[in-house]
């Protein structure tokens, strides 16, 4: 409800009596049960890097991303190379890249699939991706919180970016993302007035990747707590909202494990 109550009036700061209107960047809220509570969070999917829309030049981005994580520059670099050629269509593995004679030299060995991703958990079958480097750790956010298959705008959005990601932008200082962070306290609902955004000062590496198109697909996050346990369940959907009344859902997995 919240997702198309944004969609219908998203060109509109909106004010709501006693009640808080949901942002979609990852913030986190809390709600009280009466035997329990629940923890639920928004992303629209334009605030993550679409590793379909990868390319060599902007794959700098996820290699930057990668190493400010805590990844080995070393297995960044293989990381990044290895995605590109798992999606291209031919046989030729970049520098430090994997194509069919590394996966078919494993002792399950499969083919690279010379293809987009259909989604982004099957990173895992990709050279260099762990289970840690992929979900996370307790010390560690995952890759899996950055990134999308669902994007198609093939920027990342300053509205709903998460800081770490846009600290991996070449030319995005931190003075740039903390101004951004400062603008959306200030917007409701995610407006638009966010566009100005010091882009006109940003190199053209960075105004070519970053921008404030908005997708029509969202990830839900959410988990549900009994009395003061710290035990839960969670589930991840993500979902399109087609119009206002209409939606479908892309991705769906319950239990899930959230960080």
């Amino acid at each position: 409800m919240e997702i198309f109550y944004r969609s219908l009036y998203k060109r509109q700061n909106v004010i709501l009596d006693d009640n808080e209107v949901w942002d979609a960047d990852g913030t986190v809220y809390r709600e009280q049960l009466e035997d329990g509570y629940y923890k639920v969070m928004i992303i629209n999917e334009s605030g993550k890097l679409d590793i379909n829309s990868l390319s060599d030049l902007s794959g700098i981005i996820l290699n930057n991303l990668l190493v400010n994580l805590g990844i080995p520059k070393e297995n960044a670099d293989i990381i990044v190379d290895s995605i590109l050629d798992w999606k291209d269509e031919d046989d030729l593995h970049r520098l430090n890249g994997a194509e069919n004679e590394y996966y078919e030299a494993l002792p399950k060995p499969y083919k690279a699939k010379n293809g987009p991703f259909d989604s982004v958990e099957e990173l895992i079958l990709v050279r260099g991706i762990t289970q840690e480097i992929l979900y996370g750790t307790k010390e560690r956010r995952g890759l899996v919180e950055f990134l999308t298959v669902h994007s198609k705008t093939g920027k990342i959005n300053l509205k709903y970016a998460p800081k770490e990601l846009l600290m991996a932008v070449p030319g995005m200082t931190e003075d740039n993302v903390e101004n951004i962070m400062n603008e959306r306290k200030l917007k409701l609902s995610g407006s638009i007035g966010i566009d100005h955004m010091n882009l006109n000062e940003m190199n053209s590496f960075t105004k070519r990747y970053v921008g404030t198109d908005e997708s029509n697909v969202f990830t839900i996050d959410s988990s549900g707590y009994k009395n003061n346990e710290k035990h839960r369940y969670s589930i991840r959907a993500t979902v399109a909202i087609n119009n206002s009344k209409m939606y479908r859902y892309l991705y769906y997995k319950s239990p899930v494990y959230l960080q």
